[in-house]
């Protein structure tokens, strides 16, 4: 078994344990907060042993009834593998002690990918991560480009990319963030950051982005226009994507036209938090231009789309699965997945 540790039991991290804890040659050893809180507590429910970054704060955790198991050094000497899970520009600082207790670490898309040297996607370069020390598994939006243009260039070559990126403005428990009525481009220069964090993975896409932020909650929304070097069909991309195991078809007859209605169907499937680790892609939104250039809108559950991606990184470190074919199929199966 796998021993993996979560530094970071937040949006992001306790998926990943959850995700972890589904699958039938990991484990969870541990996970890691820095304050009582209502995930400390569902840590304790779930059976993960809590571990605290500063331990002279035990007292505090348990008056407020949260079990500690001890502070999060501890926990990394259980563990052959640790999932930096803590926030953006904070798991940098980490990666210090990780190279002390020599275990392999993974990062997620809010630090730079200077930061592990390799940023990894399970489709498109599993390769690279494998047998190696440190990895980085990008951002939700970078991980959705990745999946769709790696399909297309696979198949019919991409000559270039220009896509906007319509971004929530808050995770739905987020209450700090806005905008509440506004329009905010993030950022207001061209392109946005999402375009170079792609060629981390994708280096030969020539690739233009730009993004913006709005009032909600539900997912992001990508509207990708791509230039392609051989001809191509609707149909003929239609059948890839239903092929591709982390890409899903909105279908038109669904009525589906909104990421709040995903967000429902993904409830009423059951899903765990609602989530969908797959990209949407909307049926009626593909359609292939008479020079070659494919169009789609495709919606991102940001909480939930990197948490299979750094279940696959696990096993690319550890070894544990030779392709990124076994390794997804692996993943999916084990949390009950198909794409929608």
């Amino acid at each position: 078994m796998i021993k993996v540790a979560i530094n970071g039991y937040g949006t992001i991290g306790k998926r990943v344990a959850d995700a972890v804890a589904a699958q039938p040659d990991m484990e969870v050893v541990g996970v890691s907060k820095t304050r009582p809180s209502g995930e400390a507590y569902i840590a304790n429910e779930r059976g993960y042993p809590l571990y605290i970054a500063d331990i002279e704060k035990k007292p505090v955790f348990e008056q407020a009834g949260i079990a500690v198991a001890g502070d999060v050094e501890e926990m990394l000497k259980k563990c052959d593998i640790v999932v930096d899970a803590t926030p953006g520009g904070v798991g940098k600082a980490n990666k210090a002690i990780y190279e002390l207790f020599n275990v392999k670490a993974i990062w997620q898309g809010g630090e730079k990918h200077e930061v592990a040297g390799i940023s990894f996607n399970s489709s498109c370069n599993y390769e690279d991560a494998y047998g190696a020390d440190f990895v980085r598994v990008v951002s939700c939006n970078t991980t959705g480009l990745c999946r769709i243009i790696h399909l297309a260039d696979e198949a019919y070559g991409v000559k270039s990319v220009f896509s906007t990126m319509v971004r929530r403005g808050s995770d739905p428990g987020g209450i700090k963030k806005g905008p509440v009525d506004a329009i905010v481009l993030n950022p207001v220069t061209i392109p946005s950051h999402h375009g170079p964090d792609v060629n981390t993975v994708l280096p030969t896409i020539d690739i233009v982005t730009t993004a913006m932020i709005v009032p909600t909650t539900f997912m992001h929304m990508h509207v990708i226009r791509m230039e392609l070097a051989r001809e191509a069909s609707r149909d003929g991309v239609l059948d890839l994507i239903r092929k591709h195991p982390r890409i899903g078809i909105v279908k038109g007859a669904s009525g589906i036209t909104s990421t709040a209605e995903l967000r429902e169907l993904a409830s009423d499937m059951n899903r765990p938090r609602g989530d969908l680790w797959e990209s949407c892609v909307y049926e009626d939104s593909v359609s292939v231009g008479t020079n070659n250039e494919l169009y789609l809108f495709q919606a991102i559950h940001q909480e939930a789309d990197v948490v299979v991606e750094n279940v696959d990184a696990i096993r690319a470190m550890m070894k544990a699965a030779d392709t990124a074919e076994e390794s997804i199929k692996m993943t999916n199966e084990a949390l009950g997945f198909s794409a929608i």
